[in-house]
């Protein structure tokens, strides 16, 4: 959980992550906060065993927390959860669920499919999403719906293995095409949104989405296409 400014809603996400009834290790990854969300979130840490705040030295971006946390990581799976509360922990299990069956190696929560509740916001940002994701599609010839979501699931293994680079919002496409140029076993499920307005702390904007492209020209251009056979090694 990378966490920059969320005093507001910390202390609620961490009950939630920590209430659904399975066994976790929650990494809070605070990324240079100046509001009080560094103190409240050494409260819950002395609060729960089940939880581990590493802080960064300055805000060095989300894609930079969410290197670090991953490769602190030693469960079987990693989820990536926002520190605010736009996505519902309680669909961890239907997220967790094609992994734990042996079908997946990496699940996306789609906010575009399945029958869960959704708040409605800003066209344009949908707009915007779904155009992003189109040309996801069109570089790593998977037919996602949603490139941008928050709620990604992996084998551990399979996450620490592929190299990081992008150190802000540009974490998500870079992701998506080194999993598609690996030729991971990927699948999509449906997740309840409630999404926040920039009034509420919403931080993601227009240039975030100009980053998103650029990353995936990149790292579509960049990234070696690996055989399936060479896949299947890393896998065993």
């Amino acid at each position: 959980m990378p966490v920059f400014n969320e005093q507001a809603t910390l202390r609620t996400v961490v009950e939630r992550v920590l209430s659904v009834g399975i066994e976790v290790e929650l990494l809070c990854v605070d990324d240079g906060s100046t509001d009080e969300s560094r103190q409240i979130l050494c409260d819950l840490e002395k609060k729960h065993s089940e939880m581990r705040v590493l802080l960064q030295p300055r805000n060095m971006g989300k894609g930079a927390a969410l290197r670090r946390g991953i490769q602190e990581a030693t469960g079987n799976y990693v989820i990536i959860q926002d520190a605010d509360l736009e996505y519902d922990p309680n669909d961890y299990r239907s997220l967790l669920e094609p992994l734990e069956g042996g079908q997946a190696d990496v699940v996306y929560g789609s906010r575009f499919v399945g029958a869960g509740p959704h708040r409605v916001l800003y066209f344009w940002h949908s707009v915007g999403n779904r155009l992003l994701t189109l040309i996801s599609n069109m570089i790593t010839n998977l037919n996602m719906t949603d490139m941008e979501t928050c709620y990604k699931v992996f084998r551990r293994e399979v996450i620490q293995a592929i190299p990081l680079e992008e150190d802000r919002f540009g974490f998500e496409p870079e992701i998506t095409v080194k999993i598609a140029k690996r030729q991971l076993r990927v699948y999509e499920v449906g997740i309840s949104y409630w999404g926040r307005t920039y009034a509420e702390g919403k931080k993601i904007g227009w240039r975030d989405g100009l980053r998103a492209l650029w990353c995936l020209a990149k790292y579509g251009l960049k990234e070696r296409r690996m055989p399936e056979a060479v896949v299947s090694v890393q896998k065993a």
